[in-house]
């Protein structure tokens, strides 16, 4: 499609079909929790907003939508996604640290299990999908980060112990070398 205008006359006319489709077949489409994502690899500066509409209501358009625990933007770059696991791990981590210091610490063992039993699986999950977008470096940043930290915890180590020296010393694979691995499948 050329313009903005023409994907939505397009939109309208295929819901308009669904809707005859749904009503021939008596199943009913829920307005109110509808939503439309207008997704653009463009760069232009136009605007991207959309009317569709559906059983003649205004359906609502959104820039974000998860969708089986992936958060989807509308120029399919996952940066939201990958901010909001990196924060939720970290986020776990730091509760892990407060629950840690009244017991005065976990083992080493059961650390390195809370690690790849949650906060790997966490991180990791939706790889094949948004295995792209870690072509950039802010992204394996924000990744890494969260990596040392745990590692961190695990080492019991201070937080001045270079990246390199936590793997070896956690005997952890560092984050970017799995996603390459995970790329190549």
């Amino acid at each position: 499609m050329e313009t903005v205008r023409e994907a939505e006359n397009h939109a309208n006319v295929e819901i308009r079909k669904m809707s005859d489709w749904a009503k021939g077949n008596k199943i009913t489409l829920n307005e109110q929790k509808s939503k439309v994502m207008m997704i653009s690899s463009r760069n232009r500066r136009e605007n991207k907003d959309v009317s569709i509409y559906l059983n003649n209501k205004l359906v609502e358009q959104v820039n974000t939508t998860k969708y089986p625990g992936i958060i989807i933007d509308s120029k399919l770059n996952f940066r939201e996604h990958l901010i909001y696991t990196s924060t939720t791990c970290s986020k776990l981590i730091n509760a892990l640290s407060k629950s840690e210091k009244l017991s005065w610490g976990l083992k080493h063992e059961v650390l390195d299990t809370i690690y790849k039993g949650a906060i790997l699986l966490l991180m990791m999950y939706g790889v094949p999908v948004w295995i792209g977008a870690m072509a950039k470096k802010c992204y394996k940043i924000l990744y890494t980060r969260v990596q040392r930290l745990m590692n961190i915890k695990i080492a019991k180590a201070y937080r001045t112990t270079s990246g390199e020296a936590l793997s070896v010393l956690t005997g952890i694979t560092r984050i970017e070398v799995k996603v390459a691995e995970t790329d190549r499948l």
